[in-house]
């Protein structure tokens, strides 16, 4: 079973820097195609980013040269470092593997990131 634990936000004033970590359990870790989303109240999920097996990265324009995903295969663990955080930031952050389209949140999981002033 494949188990995934997200950590690392906090509230923080805009243009402040969080790091968020999901330690991942349950298989093959360097396999997988891993993804952050976020929530915020009363939306949809939306995609943050995307880490490939072979460290190549994507990320949604409003975050792009803000955020930086990484992984550490070793320790099982995938970052998301963001700087410059802005206000329309604030979300529920989640970590996902495989497909990031079919994710669905649930009780539990997540990290909250609120950026305000």
């Amino acid at each position: 079973e494949v188990q995934l634990a997200e950590s690392g936000g906090g509230l923080v004033q805009p243009g402040e820097s969080l790091r968020l970590s999901c330690v991942f359990s349950g298989s093959p870790y360097a396999l997988w195609t891993m993804h952050w989303v976020r929530q915020a109240p009363g939306s949809e999920v939306e995609w943050v980013s995307t880490i490939y097996s072979d460290a190549t990265t994507a990320y949604r324009p409003a975050v792009k040269w803000r955020f930086t995903i990484s992984r550490d295969d070793a320790m099982k663990t995938l970052f998301l470092q963001m700087n410059n955080l802005k206000i329309e930031d604030t979300a529920m952050y989640y970590c996902t593997a495989g497909s990031w389209e079919t994710f669905k949140p649930t009780a539990g999981r997540g990290t909250q990131v609120t950026v305000s002033s």
